[in-house]
């Protein structure tokens, strides 16, 4: 399962590239307002320190004005992923920025007719948002599954990009269903190392060799 780190903060991303973590990086109007830049300054500074896909999402409601806004956000980088909302309109944006050789992210979706919508529609990538499905005591897991089998019966090539996670254990769970890619904070990649079995027997062996005297340098 590829990582894809969600956020605008050039910081976390460089640290996560250099240790191989980062397999790309979503964006949405509310992490660049959160990393108060312009949206194309930081977005083509996150392309030129990511080699995978970078999703930089439109902000217009209409079809036309998606699509012209994904021509300039494509002009970025070559690396780019137009994202577009589940909606008709997204659809319709979708189809054609596809038809165009441009990546497309298909986002805010939150029922398998939508996803397969999309994938009908030739997205690149499918989000479906996890966290926002439990947080309505629904089931944002059981979505990745019933996205998963749906594009296996038919071989559809959009990727299941499973969005709005919130925990480290959705991480596991959803390369377990078999998403394509997870996007998640940094905190959360981060989150993923920890186990307080790990940590109680580091703790264990640095007193056993502090009272070995042990010294390696």
């Amino acid at each position: 399962m590829k990582f894809f780190v969600d956020t605008a903060d050039i910081d976390a991303i460089r640290e996560l590239n250099e240790l191989g973590m980062v397999d790309g990086v979503t964006t949405n109007p509310s992490l660049i307002l959160k990393s108060g830049r312009d949206i194309l300054e930081v977005t083509k500074e996150i392309c030129d320190i990511v080699t995978g896909p970078v999703s930089a999402e439109v902000i217009a409601l209409e079809a036309e004005d998606m699509i012209s806004e994904g021509r300039r956000l494509a002009e970025i980088a070559d690396n780019i992923v137009v994202k577009v909302p589940l909606t008709w309109d997204g659809l319709k944006a979708c189809k054609t920025l596809t038809d165009e050789g441009r990546m497309v992210n298909v986002t805010l979706c939150f029922s398998a007719n939508q996803a397969l919508l999309a994938a009908k529609a030739g997205a690149t990538f499918i989000s479906p948002f996890i966290g926002r499905l439990d947080d309505l005591n629904l089931d944002g897991l059981q979505l990745i599954s019933d996205i998963r089998e749906i594009y296996d019966n038919y071989g559809y090539e959009t990727q299941v990009l499973a969005a709005s996670i919130r925990t480290a254990n959705h991480m596991s769970d959803c390369a377990k269903l078999g998403a394509d890619v997870a996007t998640a904070p940094p905190g959360v990649i981060k989150a993923m190392v920890n186990h307080v079995l790990t940590d109680k027997g580091l703790d264990a062996f640095v007193a056993d060799a502090k009272k070995a005297g042990i010294k390696i340098v």
